[in-house]
């Protein structure tokens, strides 16, 4: 990315770096600081999903069970750093637009109840993935449902509201809600009889991709 960036800068629009110095510091802050973090997923957080989807299955618990998936995709998402961007420049654009007051106050309301909402619709989806898993059905299904639900909504909910959706569905996959997701997964099919991790593992970042698109168009029309 850095040698894109300098290429384009450089020799497409023949521009110099504003403030070098800052830009180079902020890059090595950003190289140093992702290594470190996915070192600490492989270390650390990978191991831990597996370990707990484990012990939750052993248990036997099924509401136990659903309702660590239903934390876990809720508090990943909702401290998710690009959902909070995006919701935070939704809020600003819906302030331009008239869409809400310009207020500071209703422009943080709008950013925190659209960063609830997705984050309780990948709640609900880590939720039905993971049922989805425990009684082996198809993934491709669901999605295709899911998906056709997302398109009969798209024809009601407001045009300024339909962008947004189809964003967030994308910001949930991201750096915390992916690994934290996928270890969930894989760790629940390693310890179900007759479930194959690599068949019924993944699928749930599907879900969490495609639940944001649902609940956030139905609070546009609703909101």
């Amino acid at each position: 990315m850095v040698a894109v960036i300098a290429f384009f800068q450089i020799a497409v629009l023949q521009q110099p770096f504003p403030d070098l110095e800052r830009i180079v510091v902020g890059l090595v802050f950003v190289v140093v600081g992702l290594a470190l973090f996915i070192q600490g997923l492989e270390s650390g957080l990978f191991p831990l999903g597996e370990a707990m989807a484990d012990a939750f299955a052993r248990k036997g618990s099924l509401t136990a069970l659903l309702a660590f998936a239903f934390c876990l995709g809720f508090g990943a998402t909702v401290a998710e750093p690009a959902l909070i961007a995006i919701t935070n420049e939704a809020a600003q654009v819906a302030a331009q637009g008239g869409a809400i007051a310009g207020t500071e106050t209703a422009r943080d309301d709008y950013a925190l109840y659209l960063r609830l909402t997705v984050a309780l619709a990948v709640g609900v989806a880590l939720v039905i993935g993971v049922f989805r898993i425990l009684k082996g059905w198809p993934v491709h299904y669901l999605i295709v449902g899911g998906y056709l639900i997302v398109i009969l909504l798209t024809f009601f909910a407001p045009p300024e509201i339909v962008g947004v959706a189809y964003d967030s569905g994308g910001v949930t996959t991201s750096t915390i809600t992916v690994p934290l997701v996928a270890a969930l997964g894989v760790g629940l099919a390693n310890v179900i009889r007759g479930r194959n991790p690599l068949v019924d593992g993944f699928g749930l970042i599907a879900f969490a991709s495609l639940t944001p698109i649902i609940f956030v168009l139905i609070f546009g029309m609703v909101g």
